[in-house]
């Protein structure tokens, strides 16, 4: 497929290069084209070497050949991303002031826009109608993640991953190599997988309630990594921010729950559909033995005593009611104390939990919860052994995807057992 490749001047452009990449792996032919303003982050020899073409920038580069006219008409399918606000707004008011803008405004392809910009920008009155004006032209605007933007301030406006990127394109062109690719030839092709994510909350009274600082991120990007597999996935949310359950791949459901109860019953019956089971959400031990229906009031200067219950263990009831053949992965975030470390607690946890895979992290001084890094080590058995990984650092898609393979060993030694 000749595809073209619009980057606009962000922070975030750096990430066009893995799209490069992921489309060059596809088989595509990809014209990168980008404004000069993206230039400033990625320089063109960084573009040239990864799709192997020559870098525009301008309408009157390459005259002789009508650039401004030819790329967009030989184009099947075009990308931008990183789409800023600025860019957007000339897309949406049909400005063609350089070569970018000129072959959206010739295209008879199918246009994919990636935002990434400022929660403010994101926001603003402006953006807002110019992205309706886009979709009402029919071009496919991909939702922008929630996280970290540049400097110290985050929220919506992150540019969603390379492979988010590349799946939504290919979906919006009904591209053979998605289809091929998730549903015919991934490793787990013909699957279903259900996965929980974020962190259980045990209500007090209408207001407050008791619960952890899970962001449900890791239990997205593990959705993801499964439905780029070929899984079909059921994703059960235990109260994960809206906006990061936006823009899903296709293939993904979603069921939102709030409390340990709920993510028990919504389990139990995704069990029942399941060839695999990944328990990533951070669930809460314990709970009220009470709940009042009103506020609770401050009385003078007593302190409150509560009175806790422990909630049922989700992961061990899923262990035991568990069909022959299917795969159940549990979480664990530990931390260390004077007696043993972080790694020894997991070890016990996996023991003790039954699972066939147990995927630790260290959430000692904040390494991990709402973080978009991580480091963790997948834990497997061999007989009474816990056997403990190498650790894997990078991204919470990059940890996905080792789990993800890990499940997939899983199922070829389920099958290759007598």
């Amino acid at each position: 497929m000749r595809t073209v490749l619009g980057v606009a001047g962000g922070i975030a452009a750096y990430k066009a290069a893995h799209v490069i990449r992921r489309l060059r792996e596809l088989g595509h032919s990809v014209k990168v084209v980008p404004t000069a303003n993206a230039l400033e982050f990625v320089g063109a020899p960084t573009f040239e070497a990864l799709s192997g073409q020559t870098v525009s920038t301008d309408v009157f580069d390459e005259v002789e050949s009508v650039n401004h006219v030819r790329i967009g008409q030989e184009a099947e399918l075009v990308i931008i991303a990183p789409a800023t606000a600025n860019i957007i707004a000339k897309i949406a008011a049909g400005i063609a002031d350089d070569l970018l803008t000129a072959t959206v405004l010739t295209t008879t392809a199918e246009v994919v826009v990636a935002p990434a910009m400022h929660t403010e920008m994101w926001h603003n009155p402006a953006t807002v109608a110019n992205i309706a004006t886009l979709r009402q032209r029919g071009i496919h605007v991909l939702e922008p993640a929630v996280g970290r933007l540049t400097g110290p301030d985050s929220g919506p406006g992150r540019l969603p991953e390379p492979d988010t990127i590349v799946d939504f394109a290919l979906a919006a062109a009904d591209d053979e190599s998605f289809a091929g690719r998730t549903a015919d030839s991934g490793p787990l092709s013909g699957r279903h997988v259900a996965i929980s994510a974020g962190g259980t909350r045990e209500a007090l009274d209408p207001v407050r309630y008791l619960g952890n600082r899970s962001s449900g991120k890791q239990g997205i990007a593990l959705a993801k990594a499964a439905a780029a597999a070929g899984a079909e996935v059921e994703l059960v949310a235990a109260n994960v921010d809206s906006g990061l359950l936006v823009g899903l791949p296709a293939g993904i459901t979603v069921t939102e729950i709030e409390s340990t109860r709920q993510l028990q019953t919504a389990m139990a019956s995704a069990q029942t559909r399941a060839d695999a089971l990944i328990m990533s959400a951070a669930v809460a031990d314990y709970r009220p033995a009470e709940t009042n229906d009103s506020k609770m009031k401050k009385s003078g200067e007593d302190g409150l005593t509560l009175t806790l219950v422990q909630n049922p263990d989700v992961l061990v009831g899923l262990v035991a009611a568990r069909r022959p053949g299917q795969i159940i992965v549990g979480f664990a975030a530990e931390t260390g104390d004077r007696t043993h470390s972080a790694l020894d607690y997991a070890k016990d946890k996996f023991r003790r939990k039954g699972a066939d895979l147990l995927v630790f992290n260290d959430v000692s001084e904040d390494r991990a919860f709402g973080h978009d890094d991580t480091v963790v080590q997948i834990l497997s058995a061999d007989g009474d052994e816990v056997l403990a990984g190498e650790e894997v650092r990078g991204s919470k898609d990059d940890v996905s995807q080792k789990v993800i393979d890990a499940v997939s060993r899983q199922f070829e030694c389920v099958e290759s057992t007598p």
